[in-house]
């Protein structure tokens, strides 16, 4: 893996893993308003940034399966198929 696409996996750890504490922050409703409308911005942000990294991976693994030469089926990316 080159170091472009670690620092962009780490990025998604750390912006994901900075957004679960804001949303603790938040539910501890020990912030005073004014914070929590600081964090409930940054965490829609971060949420945001999150999404569109999980739509481009998404949008990755349906490349790779689409259907080749050799017959291989395309499949769609399903989150809830577990």
């Amino acid at each position: 893996m080159t170091k472009s696409k670690e620092t962009g996996q780490e990025n998604f750890e750390k912006s994901l893993s900075k957004l679960q504490s804001i949303v603790k922050e938040l539910e501890s409703g020990e912030c005073t308003l004014e914070d929590s409308i600081k964090k409930f911005e940054e965490g829609m942000l971060l949420a945001k940034a999150c999404q569109k990294k999980l739509s481009a991976a998404e949008a990755k693994v349906e490349l790779l399966m689409k259907a080749s030469d050799e017959g291989v089926e395309t499949k769609p990316f399903d989150l809830d198929e577990e």
